[in-house]
């Protein structure tokens, strides 16, 4: 099992096949909110704290799990404001079952959340490292919507060679928003267009800081 933190408020756990096979789990029963895998989740908890220094205690979680087609499983973990709940063991296990989402990797599009327009511009010049990475998805949207930025993706290669790759990078920097279709719709009807077609090279192209130095 490794444990990588990613920033302050975010880590990054990665389960090979000899985890899963030694801990008795797979990405189904994982994600089915049983006891046994909210127990599980918290002794990884447990061992990020000693590990990273992870603190999770009267924090929300929001928890990002990805099985990936090598068979790796991969859990991002975002932690963000404190809840006032003093039962650190059964707050955990509530936002477990709120908290967690599930990325359908064999989905032609999904959409992800970026605080600030330097976030994606950080994920833009870092994705740039992939191989052919502009083939990715036929479509890369960027659009503005309530004080938060959105990258659309549509028409994605799912067989694409960096495609694994993608699905890893992009939880360092953004969120991936569930029911992409429907929040699709959305996007269109009230969000605004701030970079069209390709929005990653576009980014690239105007706002690479290490072309500028």
């Amino acid at each position: 099992m490794k444990f990588e933190k990613l920033n302050e408020n975010k880590i990054r756990i990665t389960l090979n096949n000899q985890d899963l096979i030694d801990k008795n789990i797979d990405f189904n029963s994982f994600m089915s909110n049983s006891q046994e895998s909210q127990n599980l989740f918290l002794a990884m908890l447990d061992e990020a704290e000693k590990k990273v220094g992870f603190v999770t205690k009267d924090y929300k979680l929001r928890i990002e799990a990805l099985a990936m087609s090598d068979g790796n499983f991969i859990l991002t973990i975002t932690r963000f404001g404190k809840n006032v709940d003093t039962n650190t063991k059964l707050s955990k296990a509530k936002k477990l079952k709120i908290k967690r989402k599930n990325l359908d990797m064999t989905s032609k599009q999904l959409i992800y959340r970026f605080d600030t327009f330097d976030d994606f511009c950080n994920f833009s010049n870092f994705i740039s490292k992939l191989n052919n990475f502009y083939s990715i998805a036929k479509n890369m949207v960027l659009y503005s919507y309530k004080n938060n930025y959105y990258l659309c993706l549509t028409g994605i290669n799912i067989e694409h060679s960096s495609i694994k790759q993608l699905y890893t990078l992009i939880t360092e920097f953004g969120t991936y928003v569930d029911n992409s279709e429907i929040f699709g719709r959305k996007l269109m009807e009230c969000g605004k267009i701030i970079m069209k077609n390709n929005a990653i090279k576009t980014c690239i192209n105007y706002f690479d800081t290490a072309k500028k130095m």
